[in-house]
């Protein structure tokens, strides 16, 4: 098979896995608008992907619509454990970093906790069968995120409250001046963030897998984190970031189709999402696109 024969054919996957990330990304880009560096997406993004996945084993053989409401479930429990995340890094002033740090390794134990206690076992059960694919083999995820990056694009650009969101992460103090509530813009764009990262964890264990493990997510929140930076914290700049992370996670899954690259060890494939990730960090994110009161405490006191 050809290459460009090849890059057509695993287009559905393709999309299957930008769709996720994509959705994290957006989150993320408006978490750090408003100021907040919400490093925690992996974290949320499993404990999204475990509630999801705990969702449609219980409900599967009982309810015709346990994806819906395990996708719901998925962003209602990112939510609220962003708001721990908000809680320290916008209440108490936390480092904004170790405060994620935090929350990715909370996610960590608790994730296996509640499959040892539900399942006797550090991962859920398998699920019958998971989410459907629609025409032309695209699953809906790919719907919902463009729906949400739309959704953004129009409360950003086009909202008096996106314009309040991207003053807080540029000017807190001289948006706080005018009387707007810098504190609520900012836990508002944390809960989305949350929400989103849940979300984005829930459409990653019913679309890629048939089970959650601790491996589920396997640096996708991190790969988010790098879309909204190569991205430079615009919708149709995460938008291609998140098509080019995922395309490359996508050719690492189907290269043995390829007959022109199997001459490279399989390896190289797998690590290749990473890799370019981190090259494109290196060459293409520069602090002068950043938020300039990104990770920056916002007091009142100081205004």
């Amino acid at each position: 098979m050809s290459f460009f024969q090849a890059i057509w054919q695993m287009l559905p996957s393709t999309l299957m896995i930008v769709s996720p990330i994509l959705i994290a990304a957006i989150g993320g880009m408006i978490c750090e608008r408003s100021g907040v560096v919400n490093i925690a997406l992996e974290g949320l993004m499993s404990l999204g992907a475990m509630s999801a996945a705990v969702c449609h084993v219980l409900l599967e053989s009982r309810i015709g619509f346990s994806i819906p409401a395990a996708l719901l479930l998925a962003a209602a429990v990112g939510g609220v454990f962003s708001l721990i995340h908000a809680f320290a890094s916008i209440t108490l002033r936390a480092d904004q970093v170790i405060s994620g740090t935090g929350i990715n390794l909370l996610s960590n134990g608790i994730t296996v906790f509640v499959c040892q206690l539900l399942f006797r076992m550090d991962r859920s059960q398998n699920y019958r069968m998971g989410m459907r694919s629609g025409p032309l083999g695209i699953y809906p995820t790919m719907w919902i995120a463009l729906a949400i990056l739309a959704a953004s694009w129009f409360m950003l650009y086009r909202r008096p409250w996106g314009l309040r969101l991207r003053a807080a992460g540029e000017h807190p103090h001289a948006l706080a001046s005018a009387g707007v509530n810098v504190i609520r813009i900012r836990y508002i764009a944390v809960l989305i963030s949350g929400l989103l990262a849940g979300l984005a964890g829930g459409c990653i264990v019913l679309s890629q897998d048939i089970q959650y493990t601790v491996t589920t997510i396997n640096g996708k929140g991190f790969i988010a984190l790098a879309a909204v930076s190569f991205g430079r914290w615009v919708p149709l700049g995460v938008l291609g970031a998140s098509l080019l992370f995922g395309m490359s996670s996508a050719l690492a899954v189907n290269i043995i189709n390829i007959s022109g690259l199997q001459f490279l060890p399989s390896e190289f494939f797998n690590a290749l999402p990473y890799l370019i990730t981190l090259i494109t960090l290196v060459l293409f994110s520069g602090k002068e696109h950043a938020p300039r009161a990104a990770g920056q405490p916002f007091d009142k006191a100081n205004q």
